[in-house]
């Protein structure tokens, strides 16, 4: 039983490590989207160089990624094995942030998390999204707006299910992770000079 835990967060990390947004360049305008833009394989950069339908696609596959193996943590595992949907969550966030098929180079996760979010508590994700849409339409970035969104998520679901601790636990570690992959636009916006959304170019 061991045996299969460990395999099935080792195939967690790799579900996490398929870079959509690369494979969507490539395949639909052949490019490299790593050399595009922010050059990041996440939805964001995909839909300002390839257009809102490659985007939405991107963060559709990249949600995926995050929601199926949490998904199955979640639901068919006793809640004694709470700590296998931390580890798992976690391999799919460092899978996408440190792909094995990138030289262990990624994304910033966003689209992922949403997905473990999703997977832990649908009330707690949307509540979390309107703080993303909220922070994003009155300071126009898109990268403040995920960060406020992700950071949000373990105040929301701690006070909607204090009966979860993994899930709290999750939740926080996987804010973190977003937090951590987004310093350098922190460091942009407080210069003023992080690319705002309304300045895309599609």
């Amino acid at each position: 039983m061991f045996i299969l835990l460990i395999l099935f967060i080792f195939l967690s990390y790799i579900t996490g490590a398929v870079p959509f947004g690369l494979i969507i360049g490539r395949k639909q305008a052949g490019i490299d989207i790593t050399r595009k833009g922010s050059g990041n394989i996440g939805a964001t950069n995909v839909a300002r160089e390839l257009g809102i339908k490659w985007g939405l696609l991107t963060l559709i596959l990249d949600l995926l990624k995050g929601f199926i193996p949490v998904f199955i943590a979640r639901n068919f595992i006793t809640e004694k094995d709470g700590i296998l949907l931390i580890a798992v969550s976690i391999a799919v966030l460092l899978g996408h942030r440190y792909s094995i098929f990138l030289y262990f180079k990624g994304g910033k996760a966003v689209a992922t998390a949403l997905g473990i979010f999703l997977a832990i508590s649908p009330v707690a994700t949307l509540l979390s999204i309107i703080v993303f849409i909220v922070t994003v339409y009155l300071s126009d970035y898109i990268s403040l707006g995920s960060i406020a969104g992700a950071c949000s998520m373990p105040v929301i679901l701690s006070l909607l299910d204090k009966n979860s601790p993994a899930s709290s636990i999750t939740a926080f570690l996987t804010a973190l992770i977003i937090l951590i992959t987004h310093k350098e636009n922190l460091v942009r916006i407080i210069k003023g000079k992080e690319r705002k959304w309304k300045n895309r170019h599609l």
